[in-house]
């Protein structure tokens, strides 16, 4: 009969280290996602002249020209806005892969997989052949 209860005992703490677990992963979870939700990403062209701000999901909120700006060509300005865009996307995976590493841990499967779907659609051009060499 002890045996048996024993063994209860110990089935009812791995239950409750379980539980607990899983209540510890909801609230870091609940933690990042709220965390990414509020993040931006920013940055400044080389020669100051254009500043790029996206949401979380990469999406254009804020985009700063300064009268510098007229003394360039439209295609010129047009290239610097998009450089600029991408560095913001970068800026923002950075600060993504740094909350998500901190909250869950890098070896995370859960960690893992989301900084490989931001960095899909933040740097589409990652995983393509030419982006390798």
């Amino acid at each position: 009969m002890w045996a048996d209860e024993a063994a209860l005992d110990a089935a009812t703490r791995r239950l409750d280290d379980w539980e607990a677990s899983i209540a510890d992963r909801a609230a870091r979870a609940k933690e990042l996602a709220s965390r990414v939700q509020a993040m931006r990403g920013t940055a400044t062209s080389p020669d100051r002249t254009i500043e790029v701000t996206v949401d979380s999901s990469g999406l254009l909120v804020d985009l700063r020209l300064d009268e510098r700006t007229r003394q360039h060509s439209a295609a010129h300005t047009a290239r610097q806005i998009l450089a600029t865009t991408r560095a913001a996307h970068a800026d923002l995976l950075s600060r993504i892969t740094e909350a998500t590493t901190g909250i869950l841990g890098a070896e995370d499967p859960t960690a893992v997989a989301l900084v490989e779907s931001y960095r899909r659609r933040l740097d589409p051009d990652q995983g393509t052949p030419d982006a390798r060499r």
